[in-house]
């Protein structure tokens, strides 16, 4: 289940990136939904693979997106602005929730 969270963060994300370079020819928007596409889609690969730090990646990506798409979506109050913080806010208390589970077995 959570590496197809992840993998539908990293569509999102990309589409999201997309839709505000395509509204604004926003060019740093396109980079950063590609960018945080590809660190999903990697969180992605990793939890399917049982490998080491998927989870923790999932985590540190939801925060750094809430951080990067925070102070703009309060700033501005639009729909994909929103959109990329909620969706980063989801992802951070998923995968922050897995991760707890995975270090005290709970």
């Amino acid at each position: 289940m959570a590496d197809h969270l992840a993998n539908t963060l990293a569509a999102v994300s990309v589409l999201g990136g997309t839709v505000g370079y395509v509204k604004s020819k926003s060019l740093p928007s396109l980079v950063a939904g590609v960018s945080f596409g590809a660190l999903y889609a990697v969180t992605g690969h990793l939890i399917r693979t049982n490998a080491d730090y998927g989870v923790e990646l999932g985590v540190g990506t939801s925060v750094l997106l809430m951080g990067a798409t925070g102070p703009r979506a309060f700033r501005t109050m639009k729909r994909v602005p929103l959109g990329m913080f909620t969706m980063g806010a989801l992802g951070a208390g998923y995968f922050g929730k897995k991760l707890y589970q995975q270090q005290y077995g709970v």
